[in-house]
């Protein structure tokens, strides 16, 4: 089992799930089944049956969580100095010089990653050719949609 990299945000997120998993979810599963049971015959009632299914997938999410955070090599940006490397954890403020537009991400690990919220995954094309470029710096990257152009404005460390 190898570790994986996760930010303090990130770990708190899947926690904060886990506890709404196990102390809300579940027992609203276990009411649901318990209601549906009280129907009679299992075999052809569709609320039993969709209730066992939403348990399991409960059931397989706490899991996974409880996996993840056993993984998990919490890493705080905050306590490590900035000398302007990007690296696992930083905010990234780019310029795309082939449009000229202005976007910051935050490089995270694999199960924080969501682009909506500006969280990038540091395996991705992008974040590989951001880790360990310098503030200033001029980076072309291979993606799936063409070559992006970028000049790194700022890499903070919050």
């Amino acid at each position: 089992m190898d570790k994986e990299p996760i930010t303090i945000e990130g770990l708190k997120k899947l926690k904060d799930e886990l506890v709404i998993l196990k102390e809300k979810k579940r027992p609203e599963i276990v009411s649901a089944i318990a209601e549906a049971r009280s129907h009679g015959d299992l075999k052809e009632n569709a609320e039993y049956h969709a209730a066992k299914e939403q348990q399991s997938h409960n059931e397989g999410r706490i899991e996974q969580i409880n996996d993840i955070i056993a993984r998990a090599n919490v890493i705080d940006v905050t306590k490590i100095t900035n000398d302007g490397k990007i690296i696992f954890g930083s905010t990234v403020y780019l310029e795309n010089l082939d449009t000229g537009e202005k976007i910051n991400y935050k490089i995270v690990g694999k199960d924080e990653a969501d682009l909506k919220n500006k969280l990038l995954y540091f395996q991705s094309p992008v974040g590989k050719g951001l880790i360990g470029k310098n503030k200033s710096d001029l980076v072309e990257i291979k993606t799936p949609s063409g070559i992006k152009n970028f000049e790194i404005k700022d890499v903070k460390y919050i």
